[in-house]
């Protein structure tokens, strides 16, 4: 339905493009990588399992990362495309959840997050959603380190489709 009203709208190429892009990243993906908590805590190597299901114009990401025995965190993320652009929400903070707003370019949505309350001394970071092959995604946020200036990596998880 969301592609005819596209076509009907005269855009139906970049919808098209979005939908086989949005569908290429549905499945079951796992993976591991690295959690900072706050930008100034030690880096936490983790392990996530993620599902992700997609729709002509939707992406929802819901998985779950665990690392020894000091971090386990469920994450999920929805976002609806209009075009190129995208927004939706995250949840995997303890502040609750946050907004996304972004573009994709390429491989990779890039996306504002602002989140419900300020982390790491104020309200947005980003995240980056991005398709690695045919069987990969990489998911990455960065914040800024406000005392430096620094953008600072504060989660990147490879993830290999299962």
């Amino acid at each position: 339905m969301a592609l005819v009203g596209c076509v009907m709208a005269g855009a139906g190429s970049a919808c098209a493009d979005e939908s086989a892009f949005l569908k290429s990243m549905e499945g079951s993906w796992a993976g591991k990588g690295s959690v900072k908590v706050r930008i100034t805590a030690p880096t936490i190597r983790v392990s996530c399992k993620f599902k992700s299901t997609a729709a002509a114009d939707s992406l929802a990401l819901d998985g779950d990362c665990r690392g020894l025995l000091v971090f386990s965190r469920h994450f999920s993320a929805t976002l609806k495309s209009s075009g190129s652009k995208y927004s939706g929400s995250y949840v995997g903070s303890a502040t609750g959840p946050a907004g996304l707003n972004g573009v994709r370019k390429g491989s990779a949505i890039n996306l504002g997050i602002t989140w419900a309350k300020p982390i790491n001394g104020d309200r947005t970071a980003r995240m980056t959603v991005e398709k690695n092959g045919n069987d990969g995604m990489t998911l990455t946020t960065t914040d800024t380190d406000l005392r430096t200036g620094e953008a600072v990596v504060t989660s990147r998880i490879e993830l290999k489709r299962m």
